[in-house]
C-alpha cells in the first residue's frame, strides 16, 4: 500500500547487481534502480548487449552510476569470477537474480556440465553465484529471486530434476521457475537459522511482454508484427518496464521482509504488491529435499544451518 514507483526511494550510497540486466525486466529494474540513484552492476553474458544497455541507462538516466560484470551463469569459470568481484568490493546491498530463458529449446539441451540447460540457466548458476558470493552481501542486503506465474501452472520434479525422461519446454520452464522459489525461499529459511541478517524475496513480475515495452536501441526493438500482437492481448499483460517495478519494489521499499512473495496487484499486470506464492514453492520439506539437489548439480556446497 502506498507504494509508487514514480517516486522511489533514494537509493544513493546502495549497490545493486543485476544478473541479465541487457534486456528486458532485468534491464527495466536497472535503470529504474539507476533512476533513484544506486549504483547499478549489469551482470550480462555478452559483452556486447552488456554495452548497449549501460549505454541506454547512461542515456535515458541523467547522471546514472552504472557498470557492467561479465557474468554468463551456465559457466562456472565465469560464475567464480564474477563472486569474486563482488567479494572485492566494500558490499552489496541488493542482488537480484533475473537472467533465465524464457523460451526454452523444444529439444533437451544440457551446458557443458551435464546440466539440462533451462535448469542451469534459471537456477544453478544463480545458487553457485549466491553461495559463493554471499559474504559481498551487507547487512540488511537482500537477494531476490525471479520467479513466474508458470509456478502455479506446472510442478516441481525432483525424482527428475534434469528431465532426462519427459522432456517438454514448458516443463522445463515452470519447473525451473518452481524450483528457483523453492530456492528463495528456502534460502530466506536458512538464513533466519543462521543468524544472518540479509533476506531472501521472491518476485514474478507478471505477463510482461516486449510489444507493450517501450523501443530502445540494442535494448528492446520489438518488430511491428510483434507490437500488433501484444497489444491485442492488452487486457490482461504490461510492459516489461512495468514488470520491473516488482523487483525494484523487493530491493527498496524498507516495508518487504525475508521470505515475501510480490507481483502485480491484478495477479498479470498492475502495481508490485504482496501476492500469494503456492504450498508447494513455500513448503519447507520440499526446499529441503531441493537443497542438496542444487548442491550436487551446481558443483557448489552451500553450508547454511
Amino acid at each position: 500500500m502506498g507504494w509508487d514507483a514514480a517516486a522511489l526511494p533514494d537509493a544513493r550510497g546502495r549497490t545493486v547487481v543485476v544478473t541479465g540486466a541487457n534486456a528486458g525486466v532485468g534491464y527495466f529494474t536497472a535503470e529504474q534502480l539507476a533512476g533513484a540513484g544506486a549504483h547499478v552492476v549489469l551482470g550480462c553474458r555478452d559483452p556486447e548487449r552488456a554495452e548497449a544497455a549501460v549505454s541506454a541507462i547512461r542515456r535515458r538516466v541523467p547522471r546514472a552510476s552504472v557498470e557492467a560484470l561479465p557474468l554468463d551463469v551456465t559457466d562456472r569459470r565465469s560464475i567464480d569470477a564474477a563472486a569474486d568481484s563482488l567479494l572485492a568490493r566494500d558490499g552489496v546491498d541488493a542482488l537480484v537474480l533475473n537472467a533465465g530463458i524464457v523460451h526454452p529449446p523444444r529439444t533437451r539441451r544440457t551446458d557443458a556440465y551435464g546440466n539440462e540447460l533451462v535448469l542451469s540457466t534459471n537456477v544453478l548458476g544463480h545458487f553457485r553465484l549466491v553461495a559463493r558470493a554471499l559474504p559481498a552481501i551487507a547487512d540488511d542486503g537482500r537477494i531476490v529471486t525471479l520467479g513466474s506465474l508458470a509456478s502455479r501452472l506446472g510442478r516441481l520434479r525432483l525424482d527428475d530434476l534434469q528431465l532426462e525422461q519427459g522432456y517438454t519446454s514448458w516443463r522445463a520452464y515452470s519447473g525451473s521457475k518452481i524450483a528457483a522459489q523453492v530456492f528463495g525461499f528456502e534460502l530466506d529459511r536458512r538464513l533466519r537459522a543462521a543468524g544472518s541478517s540479509v533476506e531472501s524475496i521472491v518476485v514474478h513480475p507478471g505477463y510482461s511482454t516486449s510489444g507493450r515495452t517501450p523501443g530502445i536501441r540494442g535494448v528492446n526493438q520489438p518488430s511491428r508484427l510483434k507490437r500488433f500482437a501484444d497489444n491485442l492481448q492488452a487486457a490482461w499483460t504490461q510492459g516489461k518496464d512495468d514488470g520491473a517495478h516488482v523487483p525494484v519494489r523487493a530491493v527498496l521499499d524498507p516495508t518487504i521482509s525475508g521470505g515475501d512473495h510480490l507481483g502485480p496487484a491484478l495477479w498479470t499486470k498492475g502495481a508490485p504488491a504482496h501476492a500469494p506464492a503456492t504450498r508447494a514453492t513455500r513448503s519447507p520439506r520440499q526446499g529441503a529435499r531441493l537443497w542438496p539437489l542444487l548442491e550436487a548439480a551446481s558443483g557448489q556446497p552451500f553450508p547454511l544451518p
